[in-house]
């Protein structure tokens, strides 16, 4: 059901340990009672839901008849900028856990109506997800952890984020107690502490998406670019294959990178073609299986 216009507003919500989790909501505006399913999305490892062509992405998927919420994780390293690293403390501390308890506290606020807006009729019993990379890793866990999430899209997605430490990284971690990596937009060095390592190690099984795909029987799509130069395509393949879903499917995109061919900022009036895939394959899922 496509609408005419949307609302966008823009707020937060405390995490479990008190940090904000920033948030802007995409609401369908309608002139009857209707009611609109809800799609959570999650922003990649040194993401944030302003980054590139996410919002553009967002508002069109409002306008299909979802609402949309796109999400900053608390420990992502963002404060008072909407597109730049200010808090490298949090991010130095970001574990998968945390990651994956604000997914959960976002279905609380979503369920509690705080999170909406003068416009909003969201229908919180039909909740999706989307996620990226880092983003899709913590989506396929949350959409085993939390009976709210009716249906999952993932883009990119790790399978094991366990399997992503080097040698290098690890001797850091065991040697300094932190590693550091470049963030090549920026040109920050990011530190990463070793509660991430040991958070992710402790609690395999709980946070691998690998594992938690197992006990998904929710319709799941995995979406995957075959020339990712970060997470090999295999990764999704991997992901499909595990996955207890009876509605399942895994749709790799020809000539596509790790992000579809959208880079930050964007400028552009129109999608690279693989991310218009991407964004057609999503919304078609969504109209299946969440409404």
């Amino acid at each position: 059901m496509e609408v005419s216009s949307v609302s966008i507003s823009s707020g937060n919500i405390e995490s479990t340990e008190g940090l904000p989790i920033q948030y802007d909501l995409y609401s369908p505006i309608s002139r009857n009672s209707i009611s609109f399913p809800v799609i959570i999305f999650l922003h990649g490892f040194k993401g944030f839901k302003d980054w590139g062509a996410w919002s553009d992405m967002c508002e069109e998927m409002a306008l299909a008849g979802f609402g949309v919420v796109a999400m900053n994780f608390s420990l992502n390293g963002m404060e008072q900028s909407k597109t730049e690293f200010d808090r490298l403390d949090l991010f130095e501390r970001g574990t998968l856990t945390q990651d994956l308890e604000d997914v959960g506290t976002m279905i609380k606020a979503l369920q509690r109506g705080e999170v909406q807006d003068a416009h909003s009729n969201l229908n919180t019993d039909l909740i999706g997800l989307i996620g990226h990379s880092r983003g899709g890793h913590t989506a396929v866990a949350a959409a085993a952890e939390y009976n709210a999430i009716q249906a999952l899209v993932t883009w990119s997605a790790v399978a094991n984020y366990n399997e992503r430490w080097t040698d290098e990284m690890i001797k850091d971690w065991e040697e300094k107690g932190y590693t550091e990596i470049k963030n090549s937009r920026t040109g920050q060095d990011m530190k990463l502490g070793k509660v991430v390592y040991d958070d992710a190690k402790e609690n395999h099984e709980r946070l691998m998406a690998i594992e938690r795909v197992k006990d998904l029987r929710i319709p799941s799509l995995f979406i995957h670019g075959r020339d990712d130069e970060a997470v090999p395509y295999t990764d999704s393949e991997q992901l499909h294959i595990a996955c207890a879903a009876k509605e399942k499917e895994l749709r790799l995109v020809s000539n596509a990178s790790h992000t579809y061919g959208v880079s930050h900022p964007f400028e552009s009036q129109e999608y690279p073609k693989p991310f218009a895939e991407v964004i057609e394959w999503t919304e078609g899922w969504f109209i299946e299986y969440l409404r």
